[in-house]
C-alpha cells in the first residue's frame, strides 16, 4: 500500500473513540511537561490512559505515582502496565494488590522485555510467570479487572512464526484479556490481515490499533527495525529531508497519522491507541484532524499556551 485514503466525515469524531499512553517521568521537568500534556489531552476524553512500566520492573514505583494522580486529579480512567520480568509470582502478585489498594482496576499485562533491553533473549524468571498469558490468569485470579494485552501485526521478533504468535494471543484471551493493543505499525493492509488471521483463529476481542505519531523519523525508524514493524519506503520518503525543519516535521508526521487514522476509519475501525512519548502536539493535531474536538475549548487553549 503506497498511501492512505483521505476522507474526513464531519461526524467522524462522535463514532472514535481514543486512549492514551505515558511512560512514567524521571525527572521533575519530565514530571512538569507530562502533566502538561495530561492536561492537554483530557478534554478529548480519552476512553483511558495508560502509563507503561519500564523493561525490568525498572519504574514500579513511578508507574505506580503517576497512575494514582491521574486517577485522583482528572476525570480520566487509567490504566497501569505490569510485566513479569525478574520478579517471582509472589512479588508480581504483591505489586497487583498494591495497585488495587489504590484503586487501580485497569491493566495493561505485558510479558515485557528483559532489563538488557528490546531484541535481547528472554528468560522466564524462576518461580515467575512465564509469559503474558500466565500473567493475565494470575491478573483474573486476584480481581475482575479490565486487562489489555499486546498484539503484534507483525508477529512478536521472537516469535517463529504467525500460528505460535496468534496462538500466544489466544491464550491471552481465553485467560481473561479484555482488549489487545497492537504494536505500532504504518501499512493498514498490515493490520487488516492480521485481524483477518486472529478472528479465523477464534478470537473476538478488540483488537485496538497502536498508532505511533512520529516525533523524530530517524528514531522511529530505529526502534521500528528492532521491533519488527516494517517502514514503507513511501513513509520514509514523507520525511526525506526534514531532520533539521521541526516545524514541517510535524505539520507531515500530524497529516501522515491522520490519514492513517480516517483510512482505518473506512475500514470500520472505531478504537485507537495512541503511542504519546508524553507530547501533546502532535496527538492534539491528529485529534482535531480526525473530529475529535476538545469538550471543554478553553481548558485545552489554556494548555496550549502554556506549553
Amino acid at each position: 500500500m503506497n498511501q492512505f485514503r483521505f476522507s474526513r466525515r464531519p461526524d467522524i469524531g462522535d463514532k472514535v473513540s481514543v486512549s492514551f499512553e505515558f511512560f512514567p517521568p524521571k525527572t521533575d521537568e519530565m514530571e512538569a511537561r507530562l502533566w502538561n500534556t495530561v492536561t492537554r489531552l483530557e478534554p478529548l476524553q480519552p476512553k483511558f490512559v495508560s502509563v507503561t512500566y519500564g523493561a525490568g520492573g525498572s519504574t514500579r514505583e513511578r508507574t505506580a505515582r503517576t497512575v494514582k494522580r491521574i486517577l485522583t486529579e482528572t476525570g480520566i480512567p487509567a490504566a497501569a502496565h505490569l510485566t513479569c520480568v525478574g520478579a517471582s509470582r509472589d512479588a508480581v502478585n504483591a505489586v497487583i494488590r498494591e495497585y488495587d489498594a489504590l484503586g487501580i482496576k485497569r491493566f495493561v499485562a505485558l510479558r515485557g522485555d528483559p532489563a538488557s533491553g528490546v531484541g535481547q533473549a528472554y528468560t522466564p524468571y524462576p518461580g515467575g510467570y512465564e509469559n503474558g498469558a500466565e500473567l493475565v490468569a494470575g491478573l483474573r485470579a486476584i480481581s475482575d479487572f479490565d486487562i489489555s494485552v499486546a498484539a503484534y501485526p507483525e508477529k512478536h521478533p521472537e516469535s517463529p512464526d504467525f500460528a505460535t504468535d496468534i496462538e500466544m494471543l489466544k491464550r491471552k484471551v481465553d485467560n481473561g484479556a479484555t482488549r489487545a493493543i497492537t504494536q505500532f505499525f504504518f501499512d493498514n493492509d498490515i493490520y487488516e490481515r492480521y485481524v483477518e488471521r486472529v478472528r479465523r483463529a477464534g478470537i473476538y476481542i478488540p483488537i485496538v490499533p497502536g498508532i505511533q505519531p512520529v516525533h523524530n523519523f530517524r528514531q522511529v525508524a530505529n526502534f521500528s527495525s528492532r521491533a519488527g514493524a516494517h517502514v514503507p519506503a513511501w513513509l520514509a520518503e514523507r520525511f526525506e529531508g526534514l531532520n533539521d525543519d521541526p516545524q514541517t516535521h510535524a505539520l507531515v508526521a500530524s497529516a501522515v497519522a491522520a490519514e492513517q487514522v480516517m483510512d482505518l476509519v473506512e475500514r470500520g475501525v472505531s478504537d485507537f491507541h495512541f503511542y504519546t512519548m508524553n507530547r501533546a502536539d502532535l496527538v492534539v493535531a491528529i485529534c482535531h484532524m480526525i473530529g475529535i474536538r476538545a469538550h471543554d475549548a478553553t481548558a485545552a487553549a489554556e494548555g496550549f499556551a502554556a506549553a
